[in-house]
């Protein structure tokens, strides 16, 4: 049988990656070896549900479990899992810093109106409550909501 392609590979190792209890328990195990108590208590999900993000975990070879006594314990396989955490994370500093800059431009003054971008304006005053402006908006009307970020799932 064929072997897949190295990209559909990736694709599913982060499509396993892709559930928050599981990036949250890579997160806490990158501090050392934690018992399934620990994690319970810091994640706050049912026992079953962390059984069952643990057992994908350990299928993937990233999470490896070891008995002692009672009690087993949870590890990273390998210090390359925390490398991809640390690298995620920066990648999100940059992304989410570049869409506050977006922001940020967008409540800088309108430099070709010379009217600041996101202040009201005196439509209300000379045309009243209600008046269209020449954009054909309402200007007594709420204004709509953006997000710039995806709804959480």
């Amino acid at each position: 049988m064929p072997q897949p392609p190295l990209y559909q590979v990736k694709a599913e190792f982060f499509r396993m990656l892709g559930h928050p209890v599981r990036i949250r328990v890579l997160e806490l195990l990158q501090g050392g070896p934690l018992p399934v108590r620990a994690l319970l208590a810091d994640i706050g999900v049912e026992p079953s549900n962390l059984s069952q993000q643990l057992a994908v975990l350990r299928r993937s070879g990233i999470v490896v479990s070891t008995r002692e006594g009672p009690v087993v314990l949870y590890a990273l396989a390998g210090g390359d899992v925390a490398d991809l955490l640390r690298s995620a994370r920066r990648i999100l500093t940059v992304l989410l810093t570049d869409r506050e800059g977006l922001l940020d431009q967008l409540r800088e003054p309108d430099a070709s109106a010379g009217t600041p971008a996101d202040s009201d304006s005196d439509a209300e005053t000379v045309a009243g409550p209600g008046a269209v402006s020449e954009w054909g908006v309402d200007e007594g009307a709420e204004p709509a909501v953006c997000s710039v970020l995806p709804e959480p799932r």
